[in-house]
């Protein structure tokens, strides 16, 4: 591996997929703002909206999530072009 391009902030971080509230654990660098304590201990949190958990290739199960109405502002944002 190549030195100095790896960061050195791993640490554990809690994942938490938000469709079904499973949570998992494993050493990561990303940024989080939010903590959740598991077993006694504060972990920081990072909220997926799709993970094994919950992905129909997974779980065999066709599931239609819109979480915050992401179609109605992709719509909105770019329904100024459509017009033209």
């Amino acid at each position: 591996m190549k030195k100095g391009i790896h960061p050195e902030s791993y640490r554990m971080v809690v994942f938490k997929d938000i469709s079904t509230e499973d949570i998992f654990m494993v050493r990561s660098c990303a940024n989080t703002k939010e903590t959740i304590e598991v077993d006694g201990t504060e972990y920081p949190l990072f909220k997926l909206e799709i993970s094994s958990k919950s992905h129909p290739f997974y779980t065999g199960k066709m599931k239609f999530v819109d979480s915050a109405g992401r179609i109605d502002k992709f719509k909105k944002k770019f329904a100024k072009f459509a017009k033209k």
